[in-house]
């Protein structure tokens, strides 16, 4: 791992190919870690591009630079954490990719900032399904049932005193039985051990239906995202057919939202993580996405 500072946190990143002339940054998902991208990265930067895949504040290595720091996860902490990583590495207009959390982040970092990337890729999640008035299905609310569970106390003991059963869970539940290795979740739930990961994590999820105070350090952002900004950037949604905690439905009927070019693919097969599960068939897409533009900027 390689560390960068941003004006809050010690942001830590994976590397591939530091020569490559384009970046792409992969931001990884809840509850997962920059070990989600083993399968894509390396297709990538064997492609050319030079590849970073950060930990998100919460997970380890990544932390505060202050103990005086809310440890506040609301989504617009996400995306501003997003555009400082970029602004400390110095890249000009790189990708940015993101799955789950990592999608809302790159989203809310592309809307503020339309001069920030050159592509943006949201995996699993539908964009505008971020604030607390949104109106959700009945079974979409049952598939919520974690996000409920934590804005109670019960919830709140769970995820400080269990935190790896909690979020294994979330792996059994959201794609087809047997997709993973159980070695692989006890590797990527080293992530989870940070101090920091269960008041990251409940204050996420309560911010997010109104159920906790946001930091007024976000206040400025916050406004400017209701109602959700337009995408002047080129975007492509990934959704696996049977993710069954964001029903693929929610991804799509979104074009409204992007002035640029915009593209929704479902892959049949695939559960909550694509890049795990069908890493050959992310990589692909996101390579001949990036190609339909015949040049991106430098890094």
């Amino acid at each position: 791992m390689q560390f960068v500072d941003t004006s809050l946190l010690r942001i830590a990143y994976q590397e591939w190919n530091p020569g490559g002339e384009r970046a792409v940054i992969l931001l990884h998902g809840w509850p997962d870690s920059p070990r989600c991208w083993a399968g894509v990265a390396p297709r990538l930067a064997s492609a050319g591009y030079r590849v970073f895949a950060p930990a998100l504040r919460g997970f380890s290595p990544t932390t505060f630079l202050s103990a005086e720091t809310p440890r506040t996860g609301q989504l617009s902490s996400l995306g501003r954490d997003l555009f400082e990583f970029v602004g400390a590495l110095g890249l000009h207009k790189p990708a940015l990719v993101g799955h789950d959390w990592g999608a809302r982040a790159v989203a809310i970092a592309g809307g503020l900032h339309p001069e920030l990337a050159s592509h943006l890729v949201m995996m699993s999640v539908g964009y505008g399904t971020n604030t607390p008035d949104q109106v959700i299905s009945l079974e979409q609310a049952h598939r919520y049932w974690y996000h409920w569970l934590m804005a109670t106390p019960r919830g709140e003991t769970i995820v400080r005193s269990d935190r790896r059963a909690f979020a294994r869970k979330m792996w059994d539940l959201w794609a087809p039985a047997g997709w993973y290795e159980p070695q692989e979740f006890e590797a990527t739930a080293e992530a989870f051990e940070n101090h920091d990961w269960p008041a990251i994590v409940l204050h996420s999820y309560r911010h997010r239906w109104g159920h906790a105070e946001g930091d007024p350090t976000y206040a400025a952002d916050e406004l400017r995202l209701s109602p959700p900004p337009i995408i002047s950037i080129p975007t492509l949604v990934l959704h696996g057919e049977l993710d069954s905690v964001n029903g693929v439905q929610g991804s799509a009927g979104k074009e409204h939202f992007f002035s640029a070019r915009y593209r929704r693919v479902v892959l049949p097969g695939v559960g909550h993580f694509p890049q795990r599960e069908a890493p050959e068939a992310v990589a692909q897409a996101l390579l001949a996405f990036f190609a339909e533009d015949r040049t991106l900027p430098s890094s």
